[in-house]
């Protein structure tokens, strides 16, 4: 039997503060970059936010000419991709 360590259980769980920074940073840093390729929705990785969150994923759609983030969700296969032209 496995046993799941406290690191585990913190790695699969994000707070309000982890979600907080992830959007600040996404609205800062990623929608720029979202603009500029006209894009509309879609899936991304929030290895952009900092190592501890690269296996977390966020789903966004657009609204007007900003963005939401409409759900986060815990993916360990999931990889970052790189938005800079």
């Amino acid at each position: 039997m496995s046993e799941t360590t406290d690191k585990d259980t913190v790695q699969r769980d994000l707070d309000d503060d982890d979600k907080t920074l992830i959007i600040e940073i996404f609205f800062s840093d990623v929608v720029p970059k979202l603009n500029k390729l006209h894009a509309r929705n879609g899936i991304l990785n929030c290895d952009f936010a900092g190592e501890q969150y690269k296996n977390w994923i966020i789903y966004f759609i657009s609204r007007g000419s900003d963005f939401e983030i409409t759900e986060f969700e815990y993916d360990e296969d999931s990889y970052g991709m790189d938005l800079d032209l």
